[in-house]
């Protein structure tokens, strides 16, 4: 394969940097990306690489400090103030900051008195009290004015996460807003203020009840605890404790804030369509006089001793056992990042691994995996193994460190190496695509201290490791000296029952606007004009030898191609047809065993995969051009002439059956299972499966000739790639299997989804600290594509995001959840297409009651801003304006919208009717469609700790087992 010749012409395609700018900056290189390092005077970092797919921009700041840098006596802070920095600045979420900052004052020497008082009467009058001042500090809050700012100029993906080393704040903005991005930020980063502040922290605290119930998150504070038992890696989480978040201290947060988020402390890292220079020019105009600190100091602590002998430990929870194991490595910015990256390849990478081939293709336990986490004063390399039925965990981890002496025995292919370091590689050249992944790398260049240039020239490095380079890392690195959790099934005892505040809803003050959102909203900007799609000319057709439709766009930017055969049936019609390409998955052919078609795979930098959808099914293939034609013969003897392994389908049945059981010990596996049968009734996505007695009475032959069987179906053909079509058609004519004569594709029987046509109440049990729930409202009323402008307009006004009513009453207001949202949604298939609505939460299970009035209220009530509308309208406008399909997304949009009878761009008209929509119709939509209406409760939970009676007033409570939402037999 030709890997450095088209890494080089993918440099190549990319263009050179300019050499002369008005501002300073470094580039190395070689680099793909391009990327311009700038460092203001006050030493904010600003990385940039542009890409001009589609006009927008991803954006990233970053603050290199996380929960590494907590202090001691008050965990979580660092994530808490990740999330008061979405309240404001003294411009903004605020109708008058010198009035309102006297009762914050206020509300902060509360708090400190708080969290030094133990007596429980105590505290509950101090926090009446705290609860009081906060009323009237709120008569100033608005809340969400953030959130209305970023829709205002049609942002996309507002969120933030804190992890140990990193604060890091998102937002996709359209191209054209750069001025008021930077404008909002630099004002945010500078002057935040903290407000909200009560109502917040119990949101915070419905995140930790989820972190509660998470048996994998409890492992891997375990295993952190044991690798780093002196260091904060270790001795707290980025959630903090209980403890802490009941007794949290505004002084402390503020005191963090000054200290840490100054611009020598600070990255901006964007990736998209801009100038470089222009954009130099608007980031310096706002964060220029932004002051430097010279008191940046992280903590230090004493160096974490190596384990020398295993050290063990156990969690337990009610969640499938598993058993993690985690070494102790160099921090990121080390040289020996580069080996562990390979290292990690070597043990598992999807296909040919030593995990992949040895362990989880025999299916030697239920399955392993592995893999390095980055973390800038150490890293960690862990593995996690779950059992088959009746094997020991110690078992499963022999298994597992048996992988690991290989490696240190060099008991691996000569190939594996070479086809590591040249899919690594393809990995990358992928990844350049992405806006998202550019602007994420320089977030963790910059965070874990690895010069620019070290990152770049990372390949050249790692095309000079050797086996024997691999074997000797793996003898002095992964040693007897690591952590081992086991994950034990049982009741966990450290679960302590949580009683809610009593908390007095804040006012939402939807119709207040402070003066920035007010300008912003109007402010000026160069348009950006919408692109949407011309089915008659934005890609070719053609036919192949036996008529099937061709659909095709040429890659003119590298070697990559995508090869799809899509099939016009699921399994709706077929319910074996996601358990036949897992077993095909096991296989090999009559010449080459399964581990060899994989490994052949690898080489060939291809990959083929399967898409069994409820309504259809995607074969495809792709990676590097130049192998296209030897990996689709090989994928077509794949398909056609897999050699049937009967010991494999019988452990992949064992491994199957032992996955149902342990689906149903699951929170999120129990309400996806509970949603199906809410949804749809008995036969729906979770029940129609073939059930244990069919698994293992059917014939595994059987099985493979249902893959088989799909080439006598009529089928589309798919390509985005670098071949002319003539060479394409030449290919596929040649060596795609089919037929003489194509049947119609069998007819699916479509999932209905039940009407609601009375209040009803479905419970099903799961014993944790919170209830998942949903309501559904369906009439069957039917879809007509004039109803999709008001649908978008309506879920970005009431349910959809941030700046939402559901988020602002069931959060911002009363922090009964940290996830909640609505939305009126369309089934749209060519059989039935439908509009229904439904609402979702998970909180606290005392809370259960309070987020059921105050969903249906503001249901019945739709509460009315015209201003919040005229965001709402702004934001879905300017995100259909700068949205871009490109590539084989302009055939998949195509054949979607063929499938419902449309056959042109719908968003041309949803945009064109947007603007004429008004606050009236709106609220008439929702009238019509969704208030005062009957509901179909949906709730996951332990009635044991609901409000049962509340409960059955509203309806009947249908009380719905485990064993019946699930169904199938597990033997």
């Amino acid at each position: 394969m030709k890997f450095k010749s088209f890494l080089i012409a993918a440099i190549l395609s990319l263009g050179t940097a300019a050499t002369a700018s008005a501002y300073e900056y470094e580039t190395v290189k070689g680099d793909p990306m391009q990327t311009r390092i700038y460092t203001l005077p006050n030493g904010l970092k600003v990385y940039l690489s542009v890409n001009k797919e589609q006009p927008r921009i991803q954006t990233y700041v970053a603050v290199r400090t996380g929960s590494r840098n907590d202090p001691a006596e008050t965990t979580g802070l660092a994530h808490y103030l990740e999330h008061l920095m979405f309240k404001g600045t003294r411009l903004f979420g605020t109708t008058d900051a010198a009035k309102e900052q006297p009762y914050l004052d206020d509300i902060e020497r509360r708090y400190e008195h708080y969290r030094t008082v133990t007596d429980p009467e105590k505290r509950r009058q101090l926090y009446h009290e705290i609860d009081s001042v906060s009323q009237i500090a709120a008569q100033y809050f608005i809340p969400n004015e953030y959130d209305k700012l970023m829709a205002a100029i049609g942002a996309n993906g507002t969120n933030a996460y804190t992890s140990n080393d990193v604060t890091c704040y998102v937002e996709n903005i359209p191209s054209n807003e750069v001025d008021n991005w930077a404008r909002i930020q630099a004002d945010r980063f500078q002057n935040m203020v903290i407000r909200g502040f009560h109502t917040e922290l119990e949101a915070v605290y419905e995140e930790y009840n989820m972190h509660l119930t998470s048996d994998f998150d409890k492992e891997w504070a375990a295993l952190g605890k044991k690798l780093f038992p002196t260091h904060p890696y270790g001795t707290q989480t980025t959630i903090g404790t209980q403890e802490h978040l009941k007794n949290p201290s505004i002084t402390n947060i503020k005191n963090y804030f000054k200290h840490y988020y100054v611009p020598n402390n600070v990255a901006i890292c964007m990736a998209g369509d801009f100038d470089p220079e222009a954009v130099m020019a608007t980031i310096n105009k706002y964060f220029g006089s932004w002051k430097k600190s010279e008191q940046v100091k992280y903590p230090h602590f004493a160096p974490v001793k190596d384990l020398t002998a295993p050290a063990d430990t156990t969690v337990i929870g009610q969640e499938a056992e598993n058993v993690f194991l985690g070494w102790k490595m160099d921090g990121a910015a080390s040289l020996q990042a580069d080996t562990l990256d390979v290292i990690d390849h070597m043990l598992a990478n999807g296909n040919a691994g030593l995990i992949d081939i040895n362990v989880n293709q025999k299916m030697l336990c239920q399955g392993v995996q592995s893999g390095k986490i980055d973390m800038r004063d150490y890293s960690q390399f862990i593995m996690i193994g779950q059992p088959n039925e009746g094997q020991s965990l110690d078992e499963v981890k022999a298994i597992m460190l048996a992988e690991i002496e290989k490696l240190k025995r060099g008991e691996f292919s000569d190939k594996l190496l070479p086809s590591v370091k040249n899919n690594m590689k393809l990995e990358f050249l992928r990844s350049l695509d992405s806006n998202e992944s550019r602007a994420t790398s320089f977030v963790n260049t910059f965070v874990y201290g690895r010069p620019w240039k070290t990152q770049v020239e990372r390949f050249d490095r790692i095309a000079g490791i050797t086996k024997e380079q691999i074997m000797d890392f793996a003898r002095r690195h992964f040693t007897d000296g690591y952590a081992i959790v086991y994950k034990r099934q049982g009741e966990d005892p450290t679960q302590k029952k949580i009683e809610k505040p009593s908390i007095t809803p804040i006012p939402s003050n939807r119709d207040l606007q402070s003066a920035l959102v007010k300008e912003i909203k109007e402010s000026k900007v160069k348009p950006i004009e919408p692109v949407f799609l011309d089915y008659t000319k934005d890609f070719a057709r053609t036919t192949t030898k036996k008529k099937q439709p061709v659909y095709y766009i040429q890659n003119t930017q590298n070697d990559l191609f995508e090869l799809h055969f899509v099939y016009d049936f699921g399994s709706e019609a077929n319910k074996w047809l996601p358990y036949a390409t897992d077993y095909l998955d096991l296989l090999g052919t009559g010449t080459m065993s399964a581990a060899e078609v994989k490994e052949r795979f690898y080489e060939l930098g291809c990959e083929y995969s399967f898409t069994p959808t409820w309504s259809t099914m995607t074969v495809s293939l792709s990676g590097l051009g130049e192998n296209m034609t030897e990996a689709m013969k090989l994928m077509e003897q794949m398909l056609n002439n897999a050699k049937v392994d009967n010991e494999a389908y019988s452990k992949y049945v064992d491994n199957l059956l032992k996955g149902r059981r342990d689906a149903k010990l699951n929170q999120k596996e129990n309400f996806s299972a509970l949603r199906n049968y809410a949804f749809y009734g008995k036969y729906n996505p979770t029940r129609n499966v073939p059930d244990s007695t069919e698994l293992v009475t059917t014939r595994p032959q059987d099985v493979i000739n249902m893959i088989a069987a799909l080439k006598n179906y009529k089928h589309d053909v798919v390509y985005y790639g670098p071949l002319a079509m003539k060479q394409l058609l030449a290919i596929v004519n040649k060596n795609h299997i089919t037929a003489k004569t194509l049947q119609d594709a069998p007819e699916n029987k479509p999932y209905k989804m039940v009407e609601t046509p009375k209040n009803e109440i479905l419970l099903a049990p799961y014993d944790a600290k919170n209830i998942y729930m949903m309501q559904l409202h369906n009439v069957d009323q039917k879809w007509t594509p004039e109803d999709e402008a008001k649908i978008s307009v309506f879920n970005e006004y009431f349910g959809g995001g941030m700046n939402g009513i559901v988020f602002q009453e069931l959060r911002e207001s009363r922090g009964l959840a940290y996830s909640a949202f609505a939305d009126y949604s369309t089934t749209k298939r060519k059989e039935h297409q439908t509009n229904y609505a439904y609402t979702y939460i998970i909180s606290q299970n005392d809370k259960m009651m309070d987020c059921i009035r105050v969903f249906n209220n503001i249901l019945d009530t739709m509460p009315q801003s015209q201003a919040a509308f005229e965001l709402a309208q702004q934001a879905a406008v300017k995100r259909i304006a700068s949205q871009r399909i490109t590539k084989a997304n302009i055939i998949f949009s195509y054949l979607g919208n063929k499938r419902i009878g449309i056959n042109y761009d719908l968003r041309r008209d949803i945009y064109a009717a947007m603007p004429k929509l008004t606050l009236e119709d709106i609220v008439k939509f929702e009238h019509d469609n969704m208030a005062n209406k009957p509901w179909l409760y949906i709730i996951l939970g332990d009635e044991n700790n609901l409000d049962m009676k509340s409960l059955e007033k509203i309806a009947p409570v249908k009380r719905v087992a485990t064993e019946e939402i699930f169904t199938f037999k597990t033997k």
